[in-house]
């Protein structure tokens, strides 16, 4: 986005400071996943949509883990301390320090509440810009508003202030309309009023909705705008509302994806990171994860108990019951069932993973095949390859990985074992249970099994008094009568 398209009159503040300790967990709240990018991740998303001049994020715990994967995403976002003084009307405060001469609208926004989006926060700014309000909040009506601050109105309906569940009495507990913890203010009559908070609560902390309240004590208007989703404004402050959080996301995913051409077939057990691109009149079976940077082309089916991660998948392409990371899939190929994918794999378009197969860092060739029980790993396999079932690459020797390389048109036998470095020529044929140690040259056939030697009578002198002995002797006796009747005739 280039400088000419932001808005000079926005700001927009992100507050990604606390601890969130009822996550219970060494990972800073704002930092656990939910469709494929951290909490914080998505309210940046959704603040960059709105073209703002500024875009700040508030940290303190663990300040450089978060600062990090923020600056990751966002370079251009300006990271800001919040010093020990704790509360959401400090961080607020120490953002604008950053900006002493804006005088335009300021959008605060918390990292927890992942699941806004910019039409929403869009109708926000439209509507307080044209009220004149000096704030305009976002507040929804819930059946349980436990844990949230309550909007409190005036008799002529208008907003009076916001009291938070803690500090909140009985009857004020009572009131369904809750703040969403998203404001647009004007930045003069904010700026004016953070430094003036007290912290005289139940938390000691310098709460910002207490400005609400310091703006209409000065008769300066506040406007409340309702939600009529309140899913939009789902705040995760634990594990179970994670989990929720990641339920709505990942329904709005694939309905989205369902209204762009995708069939999926059972969305309750199928999960899309907002990441994942998926091209019209590809099908989703159930128990499918398409997860992170994933894309998949027209035509192809993924699943059913399929997981694709950072994957490629080509045209017409089919995965089923298969693991998938970092793998390029080509235009209709099959995998699976039962395939394990490791990274650096790339299936050649009308290629063959089949049942039980393991591949890792392995280029595979256009129509070749890998159909059963093998390995394939530090490998590169031509055109028009038949590995036979129990194939294996040997690539490594206890000190490094080697490399085998197998020409076009080679037809490996079963139970192969090319023990690296190794390079089969083109159109060489494998026999069955051969272990390759040397080079094939083109169109040779390379045996590598000793003929078979039978020792008679082995099992009964070596292994006396077992059922397979008194089998042996069954059939043994048998022959030599049939030999004896017919010495007799003969």
């Amino acid at each position: 986005m280039s400088d000419t398209q932001l808005d000079p009159r926005l700001a927009v503040v992100i507050l990604a400071a606390g601890q969130g300790t009822r996550m219970k967990s060494s990972l800073p709240k704002v930092l656990h996943r939910i469709g494929g990018r951290p909490l914080v991740g998505h309210v940046l998303d959704t603040a960059r949509d709105l073209a703002p001049a500024h875009v700040l994020v508030v940290v303190r715990h663990e300040r450089d883990r978060v600062a990090e994967a923020v600056l990751g995403v966002s370079p251009e976002v300006v990271v800001v301390d919040q010093d020990e003084i704790p509360g959401t009307g400090r961080a607020v405060e120490v953002a604008l320090d950053q900006l002493p001469e804006f005088t335009g609208d300021v959008l605060v926004l918390s990292a927890d509440v992942p699941l806004l989006d910019d039409a929403t926060l869009g109708e926000l700014l439209r509507t307080h810009r044209s009220s004149g309000a000096a704030a305009t909040m976002l507040s929804a009506r819930l059946t349980d508003p436990t844990g949230y601050g309550r909007v409190i109105r005036d008799t002529a309906g208008g907003v009076d202030r916001i009291v938070e569940h803690k500090d909140a009495t009985d009857a004020e507990r009572a009131v369904d309309e809750v703040n969403a913890g998203v404001y647009a203010f004007q930045a003069g009559p904010l700026r004016e009023r953070l430094g003036r908070i007290s912290t005289a609560n139940v938390q000691a902390e310098k709460y910002l909705t207490d400005v609400v309240g310091m703006l209409r004590a000065d008769a300066l208007a506040v406007a409340a705008q309702p939600v009529a989703d309140p899913t939009l404004i789902v705040g995760v402050n634990d594990r179970v509302q994670l989990a929720e959080a990641g339920r709505l996301l990942n329904a709005r995913t694939v309905r989205r994806w369902q209204l762009e051409g995708v069939t999926v077939q059972d969305p309750a057990t199928t999960w899309i990171d907002v990441t994942a691109m998926l091209a019209p009149d590809v099908t989703v079976l159930p128990n499918t994860h398409i997860l992170r940077a994933t894309v998949v082309a027209e035509g192809a089916t993924i699943g059913p108990d399929t997981s694709l991660t950072d994957c490629e998948v080509g045209a017409g392409a089919s995965v089923t019951r298969s693991d998938a990371t970092l793998a390029v899939i080509g235009a209709g190929a099959t995998v699976g069932p039962f395939s394990y994918i490791r990274p650096g794999t790339q299936l050649g378009e009308r290629g063959k993973i089949g049942t039980f197969v393991e591949t890792k860092n392995a280029v595979i060739g256009e129509g070749s095949k890998v159909p059963h029980l093998s390995y394939v790993g530090d490998a590169e396999i031509g055109r028009g390859v038949n590995l036979g079932a129990g194939a294996i690459t040997a690539n490594y020797d206890d000190l490094a990985k080697h490399r085998t390389v197998i020409g076009d048109e080679v037809h490996a036998g079963s139970h192969n074992v090319f023990v690296a470095p190794v390079k089969i020529g083109e159109g060489a044929k494998t026999g069955a249970g051969a272990v390759i140690r040397k080079d094939v040259p083109a169109g040779a056939l390379a045996l590598s099994v000793a003929p078979q030697r039978n020792v008679t009578g082995w099992v009964e002198k070596n292994r006396p008094g077992t059922a397979a002995a008194a089998a042996a002797a069954r059939v043994r006796s048998s022959q030599e009568a049939d030999d004896g009747s017919q010495e007799e005739h003969g």
